[in-house]
């Protein structure tokens, strides 16, 4: 690959610049992906949670730990909870908790098989290694400018 500048020129770089591009083109590429199939990102986060929940999660509980990513917030999760109740993909019982129908389920395994793609795009010619550096010195980033966040 080639590279913007120099090792030199690029230690000169602002990480808030590159860290906000690589944001934008994964962001973009993944709400893309997820549109040419007929969902947004945040229905895919509340498929991916209800999917993996156990025991089941209530809308409240899958609404209070996706609300933050991205900035989403509450008012925009309770609607794409909503929506994918409307698509028939997620159900509520009578105590209140979230399941994935039928639908939802071989939804969500398309979708799934779409993400593993991505991810394999997303990662070509990056080592575990260099993943793993490259999300601790984010992290480190994060800390030293008195950030937080967390990821599931």
């Amino acid at each position: 690959m080639e590279y913007s500048h120099s090792d030199a020129d690029l230690l000169r770089q602002p990480i808030g610049y590159w860290s906000w591009a690589a944001y934008d083109a994964v962001v973009t590429r993944i709400r893309s992906a997820l549109a040419e199939l007929g969902t947004t990102q945040p229905q895919w986060w509340v498929l991916g949670q209800v999917a993996g929940a156990e025991p089941a999660e209530s809308r409240d509980e899958v609404s209070r730990l996706l609300r933050n990513y991205l900035d989403t917030g509450p008012e925009v999760m309770e609607e794409e909870i909503d929506h994918t109740v409307a698509r028939g993909w997620v159900d509520q019982d009578a105590a209140g908790r979230l399941h994935l129908t039928a639908d939802g389920r071989a939804f969500f395994d398309k979708v799934a098989a779409v993400q593993q793609q991505l991810q394999e795009e997303r990662h070509a010619g990056i080592s575990d290694e260099e993943y793993l550096t490259t999300l601790k010195v984010l992290q480190r980033f994060i800390h030293n400018t008195g950030g937080t966040a967390w990821h599931h």
